[in-house]
């Protein structure tokens, strides 16, 4: 009857997670940018929770401006990583918009490292205020990846174009490493030049 019990708590505690939650609150603003988006934080409006969003544009024009939220590091086959946050536009139908999607990383020194596309939602921010994103990955057998970056991307139409972020959740596997914006405002930019060097 021992031995029973021990083979049903095993996989529950296989399946045991942690949670994060980051709303922009401090002086942080994201881990990483990928071409011409500028982030801020925004101390007025729009705000979805407490005081403060991530306010996200774009200049000059050019390209799909991404935000790097999060960074999850430390994961295994088979692992899947949950997140989403709110983004407010309010433009349905046409840019800007908003929209969660995420890269491989698989060197755990570093946030620019890329190993490829992670894809992510098809669907973009309402265009009617305040919408939520959510998406989750899965680590396949067909990868050796240990690392994802989730990212906030915002396509628009022309120079300044603005989103505003707010009230990521991240869900992880115990045993992976959640990291949330942790560096100033000040930023140095990659481009995928510079990332792709790191190979």
């Amino acid at each position: 009857m021992k031995s029973l019990l021990l083979l049903l708590v095993i996989p529950v505690a296989a399946l045991a997670t942690q949670t994060e939650t980051y709303g922009w609150e401090g002086s942080n603003t994201v881990v990483g940018v990928y071409g011409n988006g500028h982030p801020d934080l925004e101390y007025s409006s729009p705000v979805y929770m407490g005081t403060q969003s991530l306010e996200f544009w774009e200049s000059p024009y050019s390209g799909t401006p991404q935000a790097f939220v999060c960074w999850v590091k430390y994961l295994n086959e088979g692992d899947t990583v949950a997140a989403s946050f709110w983004v407010y536009d309010t433009t349905p139908g046409t840019n800007p918009s908003g929209r969660i999607w995420g890269h491989w990383t698989d060197d755990p020194t570093d946030p620019t490292s890329y190993s490829g596309s992670a894809s992510g939602n098809n669907t973009y921010s309402a265009g009617t205020g305040w919408s939520q994103l959510s998406w989750e990955w899965t680590v396949d057998a067909d990868t050796t990846h240990t690392g994802l970056m989730v990212e906030a991307r915002l396509y628009s139409g022309a120079e300044f174009d603005t989103i505003w972020i707010d009230e990521l959740v991240v869900e992880a596997p115990d045993g992976a490493e959640i990291v949330m914006p942790n560096i100033p405002v000040a930023l140095q930019r990659s481009t995928w030049a510079d990332i792709k060097s790191a190979f």
